[in-house]
């Protein structure tokens, strides 16, 4: 996959949600943003929903590493390390540039 190649999810009439079960417990449903590639790994953003299913006020994103296993199903791991989050950061900024312009 190249390393520009965007994978945005692109469902007019369904937007794709995940529930999240989070360290303290608590669970947060999340609307899928995108899924793109820096230096051969997979990341996904994900938005925050309100309790009536609308983007948090706040415009805050989660990202995530992003895994399938061999059957398809996905896998979240957290970006542990400074750089890789700069890294990861910037590329979705840029992404997000893009999409303005369009």
């Amino acid at each position: 996959m190249d390393e520009n190649q965007v994978f945005p999810i692109d469902n007019e009439d369904d937007d794709v949600v995940v529930t999240l079960n989070l360290d303290d417990g608590s669970e947060v449903t999340c609307e899928i943003i995108t899924i793109f590639e820096v230096n051969d790994q997979d990341y996904i953003v994900l938005i925050p929903l309100d309790d009536k299913g609308e983007p948090n006020a706040e415009g805050e994103v989660y990202i995530y590493r992003y895994f399938e296993d061999e059957t398809g199903a996905p896998s979240l791991e957290n970006i542990l390390s400074d750089e890789e989050y700069e890294a990861v950061s910037k590329k979705f900024d840029e992404i997000l540039e893009e999409e303005i312009e369009d």
